[in-house]
């Protein structure tokens, strides 16, 4: 699985288009479950998308002789070698199983992750310390705060970044995850460079054919449009690109 870097004209399209847009470019290319269902942005301070490549952590369910407090002595705990070890541009993606009664992560374990420049994290679970990550400058995403350690309900599993699931989307290693306002999208990473082109015009299209239904034109012959649309589109963006 490809984890090339992103080139910058896609990071930069992927960093201004929408999770709605996206969705749809990945359905005409017959991707369904592609959006993580039950996760929401919590950080708000930002006005352009996370993009980065997914690294992985896995949770399974806590076990009492393996899960007490005891295990956060270790530096190597799994949890904590994945806030060491999520490269530079990287979104942290945590399978949680959907079970936000315990939290996936906290502050300080998120403040480590983006001084180490991390793009992004994201969750299936909750997040505690949930009030002040929604200040920080790291886009984060998760189901709901969750105060209570993750001890309680979620062992760590020691091998990194493998397959995932995360929000009901299958998540691996490398693929490019975008995340806006409304959620995140998940593309399979040799998908995202035409993936990012075509969703940027896609885009330009639906901002002409905004205008139009604001102006007042119907849908019929506007959305989708007919022949005499497409010849104002091809005038309007003659305008438009100068």
């Amino acid at each position: 699985m490809s984890t090339d870097t992103l080139s910058e004209e896609t990071r930069e399209k992927l960093s201004t288009v929408s999770t709605a847009t996206l969705t749809t470019q990945m359905y005409k290319r017959g991707f369904r479950n592609v959006f993580m269902q039950g996760v929401g942005r919590l950080t708000t301070a930002h006005d352009r998308n996370m993009v980065g490549p997914a690294f992985t952590l896995r949770y399974i369910p806590a076990r009492e002789d393996l899960d007490d407090l005891s295990v956060f002595q270790d530096y190597d705990h799994p949890q904590r070698k994945a806030i060491e070890t999520c490269p530079e541009g990287h979104v942290l993606v945590m399978d949680s199983r959907g079970d936000a009664s315990a939290a996936s992560a906290g502050n300080i374990l998120i403040t480590r992750l983006m001084k180490r420049g991390a793009a992004g994290i994201v969750t299936d679970g909750g997040l505690r310390d949930s009030y002040q990550i929604a200040e920080y400058d790291i886009p984060s995403y998760h189901s709901h705060p969750s105060p209570p350690t993750n001890l309680i309900k979620h062992h760590a599993v020691e091998t990194l970044n493998e397959p995932i699931a995360c929000g009901g989307v299958a998540v691996y290693p490398g693929d490019i995850l975008v995340g806006d306002l409304d959620g995140v999208v998940v593309i399979p990473r040799h998908l995202a460079d035409e993936v990012a082109k075509d969703a940027a015009e896609q885009e330009i299209h639906e901002e002409f054919i905004y205008s139009e239904v604001a102006g007042g034109k119907p849908l019929r012959g506007t959305y989708p449009p007919d022949e005499a649309a497409k010849a104002r589109y091809a005038e309007w963006r003659k305008k438009r690109d100068g």
